[in-house]
């Protein structure tokens, strides 16, 4: 099946034969590449070309999709979600606008404990059936891959339920998607006086079944005051380390608790949320390969102040950002409004931001060779917006989708 796209009023995140970016830096982001008037060939879920429509070549096609007044980018890559859970958590935004803490109410049980509650409850297909809407949900959205965690079962079964229906979710849609490992999300209730009982338990009983079934990409930890310190993050990661599962890891969003550096240390593919990021940890990002991930979905909804992102993207570092999708603290998976939230509080202009969601997201899931730019052999999966001024309008249009068409391929 090949495809021609004609009359691109803009084709974005081009990137041609003769590079090979895996992720941009600094004052990198600003900048956009794109041809104006534009023309792509997909051929069999691949792009196979593309220029301006004034050297348009003689050659067949499919289907033509005349894309006048629209522009044309590669599909978001959202490399931190929690999509897979039971239900929401609506009664803890209603507490927390009355005046509760995200730290206080996790203290009474609720946060990712509650959750768990619920996930632990329902059986596979019922998880399997809500997050598969959720899924088609954000792919309508422009999301063509995304990583998703477990960590709301905090126990084996749950943990085994919540990566299978992960492992159905892969099997059963057009977009890649990466699996990680979270069981290290909080301690059970059974667990609060024996903490070290419930890292056994990962370490000895899950992690073996979980690499034996080739459940996981990744292992993730919560690092952070009241959740997993230092000595158990850094345990867990080289546990995982030894089952070939790559660590990324929540690090710094309530306190700068050494999770940047830990993560730094184990040679973490990200570090992820960093509400809490001075100089000590900008320096360390900058003399490393982990990526800076990014979500202010979370510091949003939450009222909590933001990630320094001009500061980082300033100091030259690979900016990310995903969404966090989850029931607590962001039940979001739109990532345009994401950006919008990026331009107005993070200060972040849209080109930047846009780069962060396409070919820094794909990085941060290790795919930036088949996703992310637009670019001949790579996957074709696009999202062609309605006609638009520019690239602005996808921020700035915040109350209304500029998204016409997604096109997505395994």
């Amino acid at each position: 099946m090949r495809t021609l796209i004609t009359n691109i009023k803009q084709l974005l995140q081009v990137e041609f034969a003769t590079e090979n970016k895996q992720k941009v830096y600094g004052k990198e982001l600003a900048f956009l590449p794109s041809i104006n008037n534009a023309w792509l060939i997909i051929d069999n879920g691949r792009i196979h070309s593309f220029g301006a429509m004034k050297e348009f070549p003689n050659t067949y096609t499919d289907e033509i999709i005349d894309a006048t007044g629209k522009l044309v980018l590669p599909s978001w890559c959202d490399s931190h979600t929690h999509l897979v859970f039971a239900a929401p958590r609506q009664e803890e935004f209603v507490d927390r606008i009355k005046g509760l803490s995200y730290e206080e109410i996790a203290m009474r049980g609720g946060g990712i404990l509650n959750s768990a509650a619920k996930l632990n409850k329902i059986s596979e297909n019922e998880l399997y059936d809500q997050s598969q809407i959720r899924l088609l949900n954000v792919m309508a959205q422009g999301t063509g891959c995304i990583e998703i965690k477990s960590g709301y079962g905090l126990c084996l079964a749950g943990e085994l339920k919540m990566l299978k229906v992960i492992r159905r979710l892969k099997e059963n849609n057009t977009i890649p998607i990466k699996a990680s490992f979270l069981a290290a999300h909080a301690y059970p209730i059974e667990y609060k006086q024996n903490k070290p009982a419930y890292i056994n338990l990962i370490i000895n009983e899950m992690l073996p079944i979980i690499a034996n079934e080739g459940l996981a990409d990744y292992i993730d930890v919560f690092c952070e005051e009241g959740f997993f310190g230092i000595p158990e993050t850094e345990r867990i990661l080289e546990a995982g380390l030894k089952y070939g599962l790559k660590p990324k890891i929540h690090a710094n969003q309530l306190h700068f608790s050494g999770g940047v550096q830990i993560g730094i240390k184990h040679n973490a593919i990200s570090v992820d949320h960093l509400e809490c990021v001075g100089n000590e940890e900008i320096e360390a990002l900058k003399n490393s390969t982990t990526i800076p991930t990014l979500l202010p979905g979370a510091a949003f909804f939450l009222g909590m102040h933001y990630q320094p992102a001009r500061k980082m993207i300033d100091a030259g570092l690979p900016v990310c950002l995903a969404t966090d999708y989850n029931p607590g603290s962001c039940p979001s998976g739109n990532i345009p409004l994401l950006l919008t939230i990026a331009c107005t509080q993070l200060k972040m202009t849209p080109e930047e931001a846009i780069n962060a969601v396409t070919i820094n997201g794909a990085a941060a899931m290790e795919l930036s060779n088949e996703l992310g730019t637009i670019k001949i052999g790579k996957k074709a999966n696009i999202i062609i917006t309605k006609p638009i001024e520019s690239v602005a309008s996808i921020p700035y249009d915040f109350g209304n989708n500029s998204i016409e068409k997604t096109i997505y391929y395994k």
